[in-house]
Protein backbone atom coordinates (compact mmCIF):
# COMPACT_ATOMS: atom_id res chain seq x y z
CA UNK A 1 0.00 0.00 0.00
CA UNK A 2 1.54 3.45 -1.30
CA UNK A 3 1.03 6.10 1.61
CA UNK A 4 -1.60 8.73 1.15
CA UNK A 5 0.00 11.70 -0.77
CA UNK A 6 1.26 9.19 -3.48
CA UNK A 7 -1.29 6.66 -3.66
CA UNK A 8 -4.52 9.10 -4.39
CA UNK A 9 -3.68 12.38 -4.88
CA UNK A 10 0.23 11.89 -6.15
CA UNK A 11 2.47 14.65 -6.61
CA UNK A 12 1.47 18.22 -8.10
CA UNK A 13 2.67 17.20 -11.92
CA UNK A 14 0.69 13.87 -12.26
CA UNK A 15 -2.15 15.99 -12.07
CA UNK A 16 -1.10 17.29 -15.56
CA UNK A 17 -3.46 15.22 -18.13
CA UNK A 18 -0.78 12.64 -19.44
CA UNK A 19 -0.69 13.39 -23.63
CA UNK A 20 -1.10 9.70 -25.04
CA UNK A 21 -3.18 6.62 -23.96
CA UNK A 22 -5.77 7.45 -21.64
CA UNK A 23 -5.66 10.75 -22.00
CA UNK A 24 -5.10 11.14 -25.79
CA UNK A 25 -6.08 14.51 -27.46
CA UNK A 26 -5.67 18.24 -26.43
CA UNK A 27 -3.81 19.07 -22.91
CA UNK A 28 -6.71 20.27 -20.38
CA UNK A 29 -6.30 23.23 -18.04
CA UNK A 30 -6.42 22.38 -14.25
CA UNK A 31 -8.14 24.38 -11.76
CA UNK A 32 -6.62 25.69 -8.15
CA UNK A 33 -8.80 23.64 -6.46
CA UNK A 34 -7.23 20.49 -8.02
CA UNK A 35 -3.61 21.69 -7.68
CA UNK A 36 -4.26 22.62 -4.02
CA UNK A 37 -5.60 19.09 -3.47
CA UNK A 38 -2.47 17.38 -4.80
CA UNK A 39 -0.51 19.83 -2.72
CA UNK A 40 -2.34 18.54 0.13
CA UNK A 41 -0.03 17.09 2.74
CA UNK A 42 -0.92 13.28 3.76
CA UNK A 43 -3.48 14.11 6.67
CA UNK A 44 -5.45 16.61 4.32
CA UNK A 45 -6.73 13.15 2.42
CA UNK A 46 -7.97 11.42 6.23
CA UNK A 47 -11.36 12.68 5.13
CA UNK A 48 -13.62 12.63 1.84
CA UNK A 49 -11.25 14.56 -0.56
CA UNK A 50 -13.55 16.70 -3.05
CA UNK A 51 -10.99 18.73 -5.99
CA UNK A 52 -12.65 20.20 -8.73
CA UNK A 53 -11.96 17.69 -11.55
CA UNK A 54 -14.39 19.54 -14.05
CA UNK A 55 -11.14 20.06 -16.51
CA UNK A 56 -11.27 16.59 -17.28
CA UNK A 57 -14.95 16.60 -18.51
CA UNK A 58 -14.73 19.06 -20.81
CA UNK A 59 -18.50 20.08 -22.19
CA UNK A 60 -20.54 18.20 -19.84
CA UNK A 61 -21.79 18.30 -16.33
CA UNK A 62 -19.77 15.48 -14.37
CA UNK A 63 -19.07 13.47 -11.46
CA UNK A 64 -16.73 11.20 -10.52
CA UNK A 65 -16.61 8.88 -7.25
CA UNK A 66 -13.45 7.30 -6.48
CA UNK A 67 -12.80 4.48 -3.06
CA UNK A 68 -9.57 3.91 -1.78
CA UNK A 69 -10.83 0.52 0.15
CA UNK A 70 -7.99 -0.49 1.76
CA UNK A 71 -6.71 3.22 3.37
CA UNK A 72 -11.22 3.78 3.49
CA UNK A 73 -11.03 6.98 1.65
CA UNK A 74 -13.34 8.32 -0.85
CA UNK A 75 -12.92 11.08 -3.46
CA UNK A 76 -16.28 12.76 -4.89
CA UNK A 77 -15.86 15.32 -7.71
CA UNK A 78 -18.94 17.30 -7.23
CA UNK A 79 -20.26 15.49 -3.82
CA UNK A 80 -23.83 16.93 -4.89
CA UNK A 81 -24.53 15.16 -8.04
CA UNK A 82 -22.45 11.87 -7.07
CA UNK A 83 -25.58 11.65 -4.64
CA UNK A 84 -28.18 12.39 -7.99
CA UNK A 85 -29.72 8.87 -9.03
CA UNK A 86 -30.10 8.25 -12.50
CA UNK A 87 -30.62 5.30 -14.95
CA UNK A 88 -27.79 2.65 -14.89
CA UNK A 89 -28.26 2.53 -18.70
CA UNK A 90 -25.61 -0.75 -19.55
CA UNK A 91 -24.04 -0.63 -16.12
CA UNK A 92 -27.06 -2.64 -14.83
CA UNK A 93 -25.47 -5.65 -16.89
CA UNK A 94 -22.82 -6.16 -13.56
CA UNK A 95 -26.22 -7.13 -11.82
CA UNK A 96 -28.06 -8.22 -14.84
CA UNK A 97 -24.88 -11.36 -15.45
CA UNK A 98 -24.90 -12.17 -11.34
CA UNK A 99 -28.51 -12.72 -11.57
CA UNK A 100 -28.30 -14.91 -14.72
CA UNK A 101 -25.43 -17.05 -12.98
CA UNK A 102 -27.14 -17.55 -9.72
CA UNK A 103 -30.93 -17.96 -10.97
CA UNK A 104 -28.87 -20.56 -13.68
CA UNK A 105 -30.06 -18.90 -16.50
CA UNK A 106 -26.69 -18.58 -17.80
CA UNK A 107 -24.59 -21.70 -16.74
CA UNK A 108 -21.36 -19.79 -17.66
CA UNK A 109 -19.67 -17.45 -19.21
CA UNK A 110 -19.43 -19.03 -22.62
CA UNK A 111 -23.45 -19.77 -22.81
CA UNK A 112 -24.74 -18.37 -26.23
CA UNK A 113 -28.12 -17.11 -27.15
CA UNK A 114 -29.04 -17.14 -31.28
CA UNK A 115 -29.34 -13.71 -32.89
CA UNK A 116 -32.90 -12.95 -33.62
CA UNK A 117 -32.32 -11.91 -37.30
CA UNK A 118 -32.96 -7.98 -36.58
CA UNK A 119 -30.32 -5.53 -37.94
CA UNK A 120 -29.33 -3.31 -34.94
CA UNK A 121 -26.93 -0.33 -35.58
CA UNK A 122 -23.79 -1.48 -34.03
CA UNK A 123 -22.92 -4.33 -36.34
CA UNK A 124 -20.98 -6.37 -33.55
CA UNK A 125 -24.72 -6.89 -32.02
CA UNK A 126 -25.89 -8.49 -35.21
CA UNK A 127 -24.58 -12.10 -34.60
CA UNK A 128 -25.34 -14.79 -31.67
CA UNK A 129 -23.80 -14.31 -28.72
CA UNK A 130 -22.37 -15.67 -25.35
CA UNK A 131 -21.99 -13.70 -22.09
CA UNK A 132 -18.44 -12.89 -22.35
CA UNK A 133 -18.96 -11.45 -26.01
CA UNK A 134 -22.34 -9.61 -24.97
CA UNK A 135 -20.36 -7.76 -22.27
CA UNK A 136 -17.42 -6.77 -24.09
CA UNK A 137 -19.99 -4.88 -26.80
CA UNK A 138 -22.35 -4.18 -24.28
CA UNK A 139 -25.20 -6.34 -26.66
CA UNK A 140 -28.66 -4.88 -25.71
CA UNK A 141 -30.73 -7.76 -26.98
CA UNK A 142 -29.42 -10.32 -25.07
CA UNK A 143 -29.49 -8.93 -21.71
CA UNK A 144 -32.93 -8.44 -22.49
CA UNK A 145 -33.61 -12.00 -23.07
CA UNK A 146 -31.78 -12.79 -19.98
CA UNK A 147 -33.61 -10.42 -18.03
CA UNK A 148 -37.11 -12.03 -19.86
CA UNK A 149 -35.81 -15.17 -18.60
CA UNK A 150 -35.37 -14.44 -15.11
CA UNK A 151 -38.30 -12.91 -14.84
CA UNK A 152 -39.75 -9.68 -13.00
CA UNK A 153 -40.47 -11.65 -9.68
CA UNK A 154 -36.78 -12.80 -9.49
CA UNK A 155 -35.86 -9.95 -11.03
CA UNK A 156 -36.93 -7.88 -8.05
CA UNK A 157 -35.91 -10.22 -5.58
CA UNK A 158 -32.07 -10.04 -6.52
CA UNK A 159 -31.97 -6.14 -7.12
CA UNK A 160 -33.35 -5.62 -3.45
CA UNK A 161 -30.98 -8.29 -1.91
CA UNK A 162 -28.25 -6.16 -4.04
CA UNK A 163 -29.98 -2.66 -2.46
CA UNK A 164 -29.25 -1.67 -5.55
CA UNK A 165 -30.10 1.40 -6.15
CA UNK A 166 -34.02 2.28 -5.65
CA UNK A 167 -34.81 -1.28 -6.31
CA UNK A 168 -37.57 -0.24 -8.84
CA UNK A 169 -37.83 -3.12 -11.74
CA UNK A 170 -41.18 -1.71 -12.68
CA UNK A 171 -40.55 -0.60 -15.73
CA UNK A 172 -40.94 -3.39 -18.22
CA UNK A 173 -38.46 -6.42 -17.52
CA UNK A 174 -36.89 -5.86 -20.30
CA UNK A 175 -36.33 -1.65 -20.41
CA UNK A 176 -36.30 -0.94 -16.48
CA UNK A 177 -32.29 -0.24 -16.46
CA UNK A 178 -32.70 1.81 -20.03
CA UNK A 179 -33.44 4.80 -19.11
CA UNK A 180 -37.20 3.92 -16.97
CA UNK A 181 -37.47 2.79 -13.52
CA UNK A 182 -34.33 1.86 -12.48
CA UNK A 183 -32.11 4.63 -10.73
CA UNK A 184 -29.18 4.70 -9.15
CA UNK A 185 -26.43 7.32 -8.03
CA UNK A 186 -22.68 7.17 -8.77
CA UNK A 187 -22.09 6.79 -4.95
CA UNK A 188 -24.42 3.86 -4.96
CA UNK A 189 -22.41 2.11 -7.71
CA UNK A 190 -19.44 1.70 -6.07
CA UNK A 191 -21.47 0.69 -2.85
CA UNK A 192 -22.87 -1.99 -5.26
CA UNK A 193 -19.23 -2.81 -6.69
CA UNK A 194 -17.31 -2.82 -2.97
CA UNK A 195 -19.95 -5.17 -1.76
CA UNK A 196 -19.33 -7.41 -4.97
CA UNK A 197 -15.83 -7.13 -4.38
CA UNK A 198 -16.18 -7.61 -0.21
CA UNK A 199 -17.68 -10.76 -1.03
CA UNK A 200 -21.04 -9.51 0.84
CA UNK A 201 -23.32 -10.09 -1.39
CA UNK A 202 -25.68 -12.79 -1.39
CA UNK A 203 -23.90 -14.91 -4.21
CA UNK A 204 -21.61 -17.87 -4.82
CA UNK A 205 -17.55 -17.07 -5.66
CA UNK A 206 -17.98 -18.71 -8.90
CA UNK A 207 -20.55 -16.05 -9.93
CA UNK A 208 -18.65 -13.61 -8.83
CA UNK A 209 -15.68 -14.96 -10.26
CA UNK A 210 -16.79 -15.18 -13.79
CA UNK A 211 -18.53 -11.57 -13.75
CA UNK A 212 -15.14 -10.00 -12.83
CA UNK A 213 -13.32 -12.34 -15.29
CA UNK A 214 -16.01 -11.03 -18.31
CA UNK A 215 -15.40 -7.27 -16.94
CA UNK A 216 -11.54 -7.49 -17.50
CA UNK A 217 -10.22 -4.59 -19.78
CA UNK A 218 -6.83 -4.62 -21.33
CA UNK A 219 -4.39 -4.28 -18.41
CA UNK A 220 -2.67 -1.14 -18.45
CA UNK A 221 0.45 -1.90 -16.90
CA UNK A 222 2.18 -4.84 -15.06
CA UNK A 223 0.08 -6.83 -12.13
CA UNK A 224 -3.00 -4.29 -12.84
CA UNK A 225 -6.48 -5.73 -12.59
CA UNK A 226 -8.56 -2.97 -14.78
CA UNK A 227 -12.32 -3.81 -14.81
CA UNK A 228 -15.31 -1.63 -16.33
CA UNK A 229 -18.60 -1.21 -18.31
CA UNK A 230 -19.61 1.84 -20.03
CA UNK A 231 -23.90 2.65 -19.46
CA UNK A 232 -25.44 5.04 -22.56
CA UNK A 233 -28.75 6.93 -21.57
CA UNK A 234 -29.68 8.62 -25.06
CA UNK A 235 -33.12 7.50 -26.40
CA UNK A 236 -36.69 9.50 -25.63
CA UNK A 237 -36.96 7.76 -22.34
CA UNK A 238 -33.70 8.47 -20.31
CA UNK A 239 -34.34 11.85 -18.43
CA UNK A 240 -31.33 13.28 -19.88
CA UNK A 241 -28.31 12.07 -21.74
CA UNK A 242 -26.10 10.79 -19.54
CA UNK A 243 -22.72 8.08 -19.79
CA UNK A 244 -21.39 5.81 -17.29
CA UNK A 245 -18.03 4.34 -16.52
CA UNK A 246 -17.71 2.09 -13.88
CA UNK A 247 -15.42 -0.24 -12.75
CA UNK A 248 -12.21 -1.32 -10.20
CA UNK A 249 -8.71 -0.99 -10.12
CA UNK A 250 -6.45 -3.83 -8.36
CA UNK A 251 -2.83 -2.68 -8.03
CA UNK A 252 -0.01 -3.23 -5.58
CA UNK A 253 -2.27 -4.55 -3.16
CA UNK A 254 -4.98 -2.07 -3.21
CA UNK A 255 -8.27 -1.65 -4.63
CA UNK A 256 -9.86 0.95 -5.92
CA UNK A 257 -13.47 1.61 -7.06
CA UNK A 258 -14.26 3.78 -9.08
CA UNK A 259 -18.00 5.70 -10.60
CA UNK A 260 -17.51 8.53 -13.54
CA UNK A 261 -21.30 10.15 -15.19
CA UNK A 262 -21.14 12.72 -17.42
CA UNK A 263 -24.55 14.41 -18.77
CA UNK A 264 -25.94 16.64 -21.38
CA UNK A 265 -26.29 16.54 -25.05
CA UNK A 266 -23.89 13.74 -26.33
CA UNK A 267 -22.90 12.21 -23.21
CA UNK A 268 -22.31 8.77 -23.67
CA UNK A 269 -20.60 5.21 -22.07
CA UNK A 270 -17.92 5.44 -24.64
CA UNK A 271 -17.32 9.34 -24.40
CA UNK A 272 -17.17 9.02 -20.69
CA UNK A 273 -14.73 6.84 -20.32
CA UNK A 274 -11.26 7.99 -21.67
CA UNK A 275 -11.99 11.23 -19.95
CA UNK A 276 -12.38 9.14 -16.93
CA UNK A 277 -9.07 7.69 -17.21
CA UNK A 278 -7.49 11.07 -17.83
CA UNK A 279 -8.81 11.99 -14.40
CA UNK A 280 -7.79 8.14 -12.38
CA UNK A 281 -4.33 8.25 -14.29
CA UNK A 282 -3.74 12.05 -13.03
CA UNK A 283 -5.02 10.89 -9.78
CA UNK A 284 -2.66 7.63 -9.67
CA UNK A 285 -4.81 5.41 -9.85
CA UNK A 286 -4.37 4.37 -13.07
CA UNK A 287 -0.91 4.50 -14.49
CA UNK A 288 0.15 7.46 -16.63
CA UNK A 289 0.77 6.46 -20.17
Amino acid sequence: MQDGYSTFAGRAGNLQPPQSGYARGVKLPLSAAALAFALAPPRALAEDAVPDLGAFFPGFRSTLVVRDVGAGRTLRHDPARGAVRTSPCSTFKIPSSLIGLETGVIPDASFVLSWDGVRRPREEWNHDQDLRSAMKHSVVWYYQELARRVGPERMQKWVSAFHYGNEDVSGGIDRFWLGSTLLISPDEQVDFLARLHAGSLPLSPRSVAIVKEILLQDAPGPGIAYRGKTGSCQDPGAQQPHGWWVGSVEKEGSLFLFAARIEGPGASGPVCRPMAEKALAALGVLPAR
